[in-house]
């Protein structure tokens, strides 16, 4: 498994037991304490392309990750190279989508606080980030209401899917 931007662990400790785990991050710090899961860590900034082999992984993990690139297309892209084929790809971004965000919106304030946010992403944006991807699947997570309506109450957009061939 690569997990892109895993900082200090805090999602790779859920699937770190029994994986085979390199993250990358470019803060030595967090790295230092994900290391301590017992996974293999390296410095990297993944907004430049990965000094990894092709078709080298079965899973890439971004979780709560491209939000804050300057080309989330392009670390998508290189995901992509280093899956193998069949591989899968999971992310994570906040939705920008949710009621909360709309309600702001129309309150003539910005629908994000996060300065770190460079991109704003609804269930429609992140389907087209995944466009070279097959069985695309979008889930609704972390908020009281969710079960009402995903798509206007989550906190969170995750999206699975898996590299052709």
């Amino acid at each position: 498994m690569l997990d892109l931007g895993c900082r200090y662990g805090a999602l790779t400790r859920e699937y770190a037991e029994g994986n085979e785990v390199l993250g990358l991050d470019v803060d030595r710090e967090a790295l230092a304490e994900a290391a301590k899961l017992g996974i293999e860590t390296r410095w990297a900034d993944v907004e430049e392309p990965l000094d990894l082999p092709a078709e080298s992984f079965d899973v890439v993990v971004a979780g709560e990750l491209l939000e804050h690139m300057r080309a989330p297309d392009e670390l998508v892209a290189e995901a992509r190279r280093v899956l193998r084929p069949g591989g899968r790809i999971v992310v994570s971004v906040p939705n920008a989508f949710r009621l909360k965000n709309r309600l702001r919106f129309l309150a003539g304030r910005p629908p994000e606080r996060d300065p770190t946010h460079l991109h704003l992403f609804t269930p429609a944006a992140v389907g087209e980030l995944l466009r070279e991807f097959d069985d695309v699947s979008l889930r609704y997570a972390v908020g009281r209401f969710v079960r009402l309506h995903g798509r206007l109450m989550a906190n969170v957009i995750v999206a699975s899917a898996r590299k052709p061939g």
